[in-house]
């Protein structure tokens, strides 16, 4: 179905789907480089080449399109998190699932900067939603670590928004030290880290957890169930 016809030289005619896309480009474009309260419509408006009139049609203000783009970046980022844990060895979801917020914060358009570093994140309806990613990454993190040890789901919960804060965290300064700090680099050992944190608690199964866990409250780790390997763990092991 066509869309709205676009005043003449600003633009073309497009399908609503497409209008929507190129507006939402548009948006991230102006929302990165000047933050929502700098932003204006018309700015919106003109770098997407078409009339205020026409934005206003696909959305009726300035929050309600600032919405949908961290509507849009947050399923792209817990796609990633998904395809992550698809995979079957909790090595590889653990590597990919830390690339993953490489990847996003790599992507062109910085559109990380509005999950991250949002400049409205104490407006309810943005909060909502930037709690909500966290909190799903975070749970998506929390399956991995009851497979490997004997934490409830609570504690695992805990552990995940530890180790989701580490990865957003790492793949932010890499981004600003890129010039000098290799992306692979910088993955490898992110995500060695995370694996190695494993080893500060008892393994799923072990019989030995109680005892596991009575070293820790003494703060004796010379047995601490590490998997022994884990806690020797080179940052310099490839992460794949």
């Amino acid at each position: 179905m066509a869309d709205e016809t676009t005043p003449p030289g600003r633009g073309q005619r497009l399908p609503r789907s497409e209008r929507r896309a190129q507006l939402l480009d548009a948006a991230l474009g102006v929302f990165v480089e000047n933050g929502y309260h700098a932003a204006a419509m018309d700015d919106i408006a003109a770098r997407a080449g078409v009339s205020k009139p026409v934005l206003y049609q696909h959305f009726p203000g300035k929050l309600e399109l600032y919405l949908a783009l961290i509507d849009q970046h947050t399923g792209e980022l817990e796609q990633l998190v998904r395809d992550a844990l698809a995979l079957a060895d909790n090595k590889a979801r653990i590597n990919t699932m830390t690339r993953a917020y490489f990847d996003f914060v790599g992507q062109e358009g910085a559109a990380f900067r509005l999950i991250f570093e949002s400049d409205l994140a104490n407006e309810p309806e943005v909060r909502r939603r930037l709690d909500q990613i966290d909190l799903t990454c975070a749970e998506a993190m929390a399956e991995i670590i009851r497979s490997e040890t004997s934490m409830d789901q609570e504690e695992a919960v805990l552990v995940g928004v530890a180790f989701v804060s580490l990865a957003q965290t790492s793949a932010r300064h890499w981004l600003t030290h890129e010039a000098t700090l290799s992306k692979e680099t910088a993955v490898r050992i992110t995500a060695a880290l995370i694996r190695r944190g494993f080893g500060a608690f008892p393994l799923a199964g072990r019989a030995d957890a109680a005892a596991d866990i009575g070293r820790e409250g003494r703060g004796d780790t010379s047995g601490e169930s590490t998997g022994e390997g884990a806690a020797r763990e080179s940052v310099s092991t490839p992460a794949g």
